[in-house]
């Protein structure tokens, strides 16, 4: 089983990036031709709003090759690995795991739109089964006690639910004495 983070990264990019450029060209074409109300101060500062937004929609296409490298997550019979080729790649055998959770955070319901689209942001956790793990996993160090885990690794994989029935159902068939279930940890605030 394979979880393609990469290509949803690229995905989310392109579609904020989109929508904020068409919103700065409005705004600052708005602003240009005089359809603003309220004098030149409100011109400027509707141009200045239309730059920022612009500038939002251009970071996609500069960080592009940062967004677009592959990136997957790999259940199989050995274990469970993270493919990186650009960035830190790293691989787990079952037998090397006490412990895979799923953590999962909620964004609180406050608004209307936030009942129609909730936000959650996705994390997996491992668990070593024994003391030598870390020594034998340098490249795992930065995922070590991140976040609010203790004793075990946090995998971010942001903000995609549909990742959670595909972690439980692999984790389930390769290593179900080892499956936490999924914990709740409350909600965000703020952007996440």
């Amino acid at each position: 089983m394979v979880i393609d983070v990469g290509g949803d990264a690229k995905v989310k990019a392109m579609i904020g990036g989109s929508v904020s450029g068409v919103i700065g060209l409005f705004v600052i074409f708005s602003a240009l031709t005089g359809q603003t109300t309220g004098g030149a101060g409100t011109a400027v500062v509707a141009g200045l709003l239309g730059l920022v937004f612009l500038g939002i929609g251009l970071l996609p296409v500069f960080a592009w090759k940062k967004l677009s490298r592959p990136r997957k997550l790999v259940f199989d019979g050995f274990g469970v690995r993270w493919d990186d080729p650009r960035g830190t790649p790293w691989a787990v055998a079952w037998a090397e795991l006490s412990g895979v959770g799923i953590s999962r955070t909620r964004q609180r319901r406050v608004k209307l739109a936030d009942h129609i689209f909730r936000k959650t942001m996705v994390r997996m956790d491992l668990f070593p089964a024994d003391q030598g793990f870390r020594s034998r996993h340098p490249e795992m160090e930065h995922l070590w006690e991140f976040h609010t885990v203790k004793n075990g690794y946090r995998l971010p994989l942001g903000s995609n639910p549909k990742y959670i029935p595909v972690i439980e159902g692999a984790v389930r068939q390769y290593r179900p004495g080892a499956y936490l279930g999924v914990k709740d940890e409350g909600f965000m605030i703020g952007l996440v």
